[in-house]
């Protein structure tokens, strides 16, 4: 699947994920560690090494090489990795659904970054990769990405107890999904 890179927003380009991200990837989760903490599940030490990284890049790619996910990096001008996004649990047939997950560093907030992303991701996966809806959740506390989400198109579908395991609670959700087109799924 060929996807080309983009600028998103003042010199910040959304290109696909790397194994060479590694180092960087791992340095952008030490940087914000702490505000990423109340939004995403605990992690190992080593998840925030080079080599767990490398190690987690490389399943990425791998399930992105067999068409379950599209993971990507947001690059800013000086090489630095600041945040992510990715498409994951792809799936074909009648659903052609995926869902939804990125975050950006402390030190990028408000500058658009999150909403030119999910919108320039909506269209790869209606135009490139063909689906037909992406879902996302979100903290019910979370209203920052789920202004993002609501300026990108997504609609509420309803709210999931206990729907995901975050800093070390389970935690209920806000549900949300875009439509993306209406056309039959390929065959």
């Amino acid at each position: 699947m060929e996807i080309e890179s983009g600028d998103i927003a003042d010199g910040v380009t959304l290109r696909l994920l790397a194994r060479a991200d590694a180092g960087p990837l791992s340095a952008a989760y030490v940087d914000n560690r702490e505000h990423l903490r109340p939004w995403e599940p605990r992690r190992p030490e080593s998840f925030f090494t080079e080599a767990g990284q490398r190690e987690r890049i490389d399943g990425m790619l791998r399930v992105f090489s067999e068409g379950g996910a599209v993971p990507f990096v947001f690059q800013a001008a000086d090489g630095r990795i600041v945040g992510t996004i990715t498409l994951t649990g792809i799936s074909r047939g009648p659903f052609c659904s995926s869902s939804l997950g990125y975050w950006v560093a402390a030190d990028q907030q408000h500058r658009g970054l999150a909403t030119a992303a999910v919108e320039r991701v909506c269209r790869i996966a209606r135009d490139t990769v063909g689906l037909h809806r992406i879902e996302a959740s979100t903290l019910l506390g979370n209203t920052g990405s789920q202004r993002v989400l609501a300026k990108c198109g997504f609609e509420p579908i309803g709210m999931a107890p206990k729907y995901l395991h975050i800093d070390g609670e389970w935690r209920d959700c806000r549900l949300f999904q875009r439509i993306l087109h209406d056309r039959d799924p390929a065959l």
